[in-house]
């Protein structure tokens, strides 16, 4: 005898519980700074009143156009998968201070500046997952729904990793304004370029002082180039 009600019952029972779980046990933290390898940079930087960092480099994003266009996916959301799963083998990319404190994160998400049918624009956090099916969906839903509603999607309990996508000219670098309400690391990236065989994008990279140094923020990039051609 079947019953196809109860078991679609249970299916959902069992997809509610592992959401639950999830959320249940992603973690935001205070520690303390001087059990932390960034004790010192934190005593020097976090009554700082400019403690931000900037790095630009210039990335081929070659193969990820091409991975783009052959998968049809957004290069945009490709790059934000990419930058995630870079940072999520960097151990400082889950540590923030915020109001002369430092906090430890369990799970990364990456947010996008969304343009919205009014004209404007809102923020949209986006959880990063390594599977990009998955985070491509989500990316696609979340981007959809803040551009219709006009309402900003914001996520707690997770290190945002901050991205703006200035698509309207070829830019060599930015630098983002600085403000005690948004200590996190952002990259931002103008118009790519084509040059013959290659697709070149500079990006830069702004973080606070307190929760890396330049030489982990050059290691990022060096991941994130690598993430980028191993598509």
């Amino acid at each position: 005898m079947k019953f196809p009600n109860i078991k679609k019952k249970c299916r959902h029972i069992c997809k509610q519980s592992v959401i639950f779980a999830k959320k249940h046990f992603l973690m935001k933290q205070e520690i303390d700074p001087n059990k932390t390898p960034r004790a010192e940079a934190f005593e020097l930087w976090i009554k700082s009143p400019m403690p931000m960092v900037t790095i630009t480099k210039t990335f081929d994003i070659s193969r990820l156009c091409r991975f783009a266009k052959r998968k049809r996916l957004k290069p945009n959301m490709l790059l934000c998968w990419c930058i995630g799963k870079a940072a999520k083998g960097i151990e400082e990319f889950y540590l923030l201070p915020q109001k002369e404190k430092l906090f430890k994160y369990d799970s990364l998400a990456v947010n996008v500046i969304v343009n919205n049918v009014k004209g404007g624009i809102n923020s949209c956090d986006i959880a990063f997952d390594e599977d990009l099916s998955r985070f491509n969906a989500d990316y696609l839903r979340l981007t959809q729904t803040v551009a219709k509603s006009c309402e900003s999607v914001f996520l707690e309990d997770y290190m945002i990793i901050g991205t703006s996508a200035v698509v309207a000219t070829e830019l060599d670098a930015i630098v983002n304004q600085y403000t005690d309400k948004f200590s996190n690391p952002m990259l931002m990236w103008g118009k790519y370029r084509k040059h013959f065989f290659k697709t070149l994008l500079p990006i830069s990279f702004q973080f606070h002082h307190v929760q890396m140094d330049g030489g982990q923020g050059a290691g990022f990039f060096e991941l994130l180039q690598k993430e980028i051609k191993s598509l």
